[in-house]
């Protein structure tokens, strides 16, 4: 088929075109041919030539200075990592690697190749030596025309389950309709996602979870069966009943907490469009802690410590919020349902996810963080919020950086707790306890969430004639706290305030 119009490929692809030999065909193939055709951008590019993927990958990756990634050998696959660009004009957050993948046809012939692979819409190549010549044997781009997810043959997701799952994030992505033959297929090959190894679960679950879609994409994976063999956590939630304020089950509450933070960092994205806040608790939102918009941006998307989307994470953390709902559910003689110590066991179950699909240490801790502490936020303001600065400093040490998640997603939880029956008052209270949050961490960390020490350990048991013990530890914290709180300001003061506990210590009275 030739192509009336394509767009101006990079000027990479034409560098890579050029390092094959001249008799050597090679093509571009897959989800970059379907998404330049949409032009839409393309940060993952995948190339086809019929043999000796892996040398050229090499000579690729040298010639235009990038990082060479062999993935499989034997099958003939390599990649090459591009550097970000660095210049002004991309912003820290728009920033993304640039992926060239390079794989050996998979069967004879092409066309053979494009017949193995997942959807139709996937199964397209463009000759690169003549890019207005597509190669469409299975009908995909009349399929992408009609936004209609087509399998490419009937065993595609037994062959490779995980196929389902990259289904529902593309047709939640973009709305495109599953067709029904192919969500068939889908729903019998489901319980196959459970051989599948916990690195490639891991990676097509944060896909969905960085993308568009994701509350669409995790009630389609639900009913097709496919949530419970890679979380399995999260299908009992469905029928737990709750009290008022609730007025959903626990399954439906989480779905609403996902569809709420999702609009809640929409709102506070740096190219947010402020008109757009539809409802008085979206609105207000941006009015009160819009000004950390940029610090939240490069907050959630700067992490050293997260290999993958922090974003994504803390969706996951919406969905694991409530999951030892289940099993620590009570009903009161008054009829009222309570979760005592669902939090913990919430975090229990989050963290055993997070291991079972090899996030990083650092990532299953993070995750763990906001699972624990989700409640803290909503606790200071039905206490009358909000916090004063000793409550702020024991957030924060409980918290760590995931405090500033944890306020996100009680801002979420809060309103799809209450819903439409959300009141102008209690949601200013709790935005006030949110930005309290936020300013201690942006603007007063040095006063409130870390201070720097006034003294040290061997000052203090130089000047106080201690020993060492867990007691100097204790009372070094205690110190912190205090001058966290602005009781203390100074070495001296501190000093005289630890003179005063160990009195106290000692006083006959205080264990009276």
């Amino acid at each position: 088929m030739t192509l009336p119009y394509l767009p101006p490929l990079p000027d990479f692809v034409h560098r890579v075109t050029q390092l094959a030999p001249p008799d050597q065909p090679i093509y571009l193939v897959g989800g970059a041919v379907r998404d330049w055709l949409r032009h839409r951008p393309v940060h993952d590019w995948d190339f086809a030539i019929p043999q000796g993927a892996v040398s050229f990958a090499r000579r690729v990756a040298r010639t235009l200075k990038g990082a060479f990634v062999l993935l499989d050998e034997k099958h003939g696959v390599a990649r090459v990592i591009l550097p970000a660009p660095s210049a002004p004009e991309h912003p820290a957050a728009q920033r993304r690697r640039t992926v060239l993948d390079f794989t050996d046809f998979r069967g004879p012939t092409l066309e053979d190749d494009l017949r193995l692979r997942d959807f139709t819409l996937n199964a397209m190549a463009l000759n690169l030596r003549h890019p207005q010549r597509l190669l469409d044997p299975l009908g995909g781009l009349q399929d992408l025309k009609n936004g209609l997810l087509r399998a490419c043959h009937p065993d595609a997701f037994q062959n490779d389950p995980i196929r389902i799952w990259r289904g529902v994030r593309l047709a939640a992505a973009y709305g495109w309709r599953i067709e029904p033959s192919t969500r068939e297929a889908m729903r019998r090959a489901a319980a196959s996602l459970r051989r599948v190894s916990a690195e490639r679960q891991r990676d097509e679950l944060f896909r969905i979870l960085s993308g568009p879609g994701s509350v669409k994409a995790v009630k389609a994976l639900q009913a097709l069966d496919a949530l419970a063999p890679v979380l399995p956590e999260l299908p009992p939630l469905q029928g737990v009943p709750q009290s008022l304020p609730h007025r959903e089950d626990v399954w439906t509450h989480t779905l609403q907490v996902l569809e709420r933070l999702n609009r809640l960092l929409e709102a506070l994205a740096p190219t947010y469009d402020e008109d757009k806040a539809a409802d008085f608790a979206l609105g207000l939102t941006v009015l009160r802690i819009g000004r950390y918009r940029i610090l939240l941006a490069e907050h959630l998307n700067n992490d050293p410590h997260s290999k993958r989307s922090l974003v994504a994470l803390l969706r996951l953390a919406a969905l694991y919020h409530d999951t030892g709902k289940p099993t620590t559910a009570r009903q009161n003689g008054d009829g009222q349902w309570r979760f005592p110590h669902h939090a913990e066991v919430s975090a229990a179950l989050a963290r055993q996810r997070g291991k079972s699909l090899a996030l990083s240490n650092a990532e299953v801790q993070r995750l763990v963080h906001i699972v624990r502490h989700h409640g803290l936020p909503y606790r200071f303001t039905r206490a009358g919020g909000p916090p004063d600065r000793r409550q702020i400093y024991r957030y924060f040490r409980a918290t760590g950086p995931a405090g500033v998640e944890v306020a996100l997603l009680s801002l979420a939880d809060v309103q799809a707790m209450y819903g439409p029956y959300l009141s102008h008052d209690l949601w200013e209270r709790h935005l006030a306890t949110i930005r309290a949050l936020l300013e201690a961490w942006w603007e007063y960390h040095r006063d409130i969430v870390a201070p720097p020490p006034l003294l040290d350990g061997h000052a203090l048991m130089q000047a106080l004639h201690l020993r060492p013990s867990p007691l100097v530890g204790e009372l070094l914290e205690r110190l912190r706290e205090a001058q966290a709180a602005g009781e203390i300001r100074t070495a001296e003061e501190a000093l005289q305030q630890v003179r005063q506990w160990l009195r106290e210590k000692q006083s006959p009275s205080a264990g009276a």
